[in-house]
């Protein structure tokens, strides 16, 4: 794995079946006194337990992430005084929290088997975290493209997603179509790190408890060959020292740069230079053909 330097963000996937909140306490503590950005735990990590969003799973990961200066990925079955939500709470490095989405599609024994039946979300936010824009969906969502195209809209540069099960190519599929990196947290006790090329950078699994570590450079960025070549060329003369062709995806036509040292921003220099990236491009190529269509295509039309 290409070590991270642009605009690194150290991520730590905790997965597991099930655990008392007090073992939870403890690896979430030990994982956080390690040093990391961001702590994720998996879907419903108390199971169907339903509190309110200040109950005693997001208290006690509030109080770890203010020690440990961490965010956290708490997912809960939050009931209040009003409808049954699957969520995943985002917990900032100060211990409050920062950002709540709620599962936008449940499975069907969310809505059949529970009682009161979980009810399905509404809004897919994107938070702007001191290391990049952030976004969590979480299991059956996977299957819903539309979910994943708006995290895009919005500029998400990592999703992380809490899971009862795996999903494998599922996840692969929105991170090569939507460019940003996926992270995983299961039930099942495994992680997939997904790239911004839909490649798998990393799969780890174990038995009882999955820990896993991964740092990942939020300054890389992907290019389409269409009309950046000759500006990269320009940019890559003036600053060879700072910034690098990581790799050319010669099939799909795209390129990757990254900074070469931890104070460069290939992102930077590259806008500097007039490269539009891949997704902005894709963005803005649908934007303009519409409006030369009088409307947007409409597939479900036809």
């Amino acid at each position: 794995m290409t070590p991270a330097v642009g605009r690194p963000v150290r991520v730590t996937s905790i997965g597991f079946g099930q655990l008392s909140l007090e073992d939870i306490v403890s690896v979430v503590d030990r994982e956080g006194a390690r040093g990391t950005d961001l702590i994720a735990l998996p879907e419903l990590c108390r199971g169907w337990d339903p509190e309110p969003l200040l109950g005693p799973t997001v208290t006690a990961m509030s109080e770890l992430a203010s020690r440990h200066s961490t965010y956290v990925v708490c997912p809960i079955d939050r009931l209040e005084d009003g409808p049954r939500h699957n969520s995943a709470v985002l917990i900032d490095r100060g211990g409050k929290v920062a950002c709540v989405y709620d599962k936008v599609y449940p499975y069907w024994g969310e809505l059949t088997d529970i009682a009161p039946p979980a009810t399905p979300g509404s809004e897919v936010p994107v938070y702007q975290a001191d290391f990049g824009r952030v976004a969590m969906a979480i299991c059956f969502d996977v299957n819903f493209p539309e979910l994943w195209k708006e995290m895009s809209a919005k500029d998400c540069e990592l999703v992380i997603w809490p899971s009862a099960y795996s999903a494998g190519m599922s996840l692969h599929a929105h991170s090569l179509m939507y460019h940003y990196y996926i992270v995983t947290c299961t039930q099942r006790c495994d992680c997939i790190v997904c790239d911004i090329t839909g490649e798998e950078m990393l799969y780890e699994r174990s038995e009882g408890l999955n820990v896993t570590r991964v740092t990942l450079d939020l300054d890389r960025c992907l290019f389409h060959l269409d009309f950046n070549p000759p500006k990269l060329e320009r940019l890559l003369a003036d600053h060879g020292d700072d910034v690098e062709v990581e790799r050319t995806l010669d099939r799909e036509g795209w390129f990757l740069l990254r900074a070469k040292r931890p104070r460069a921003s290939a992102r930077e220099l590259a806008r500097e230079y007039g490269m539009e990236e891949l997704r902005d491009y894709i963005s803005r190529s649908l934007r303009e053909i519409d409006d030369i269509r009088g409307a947007p295509f409409a597939a479900s039309a036809r």
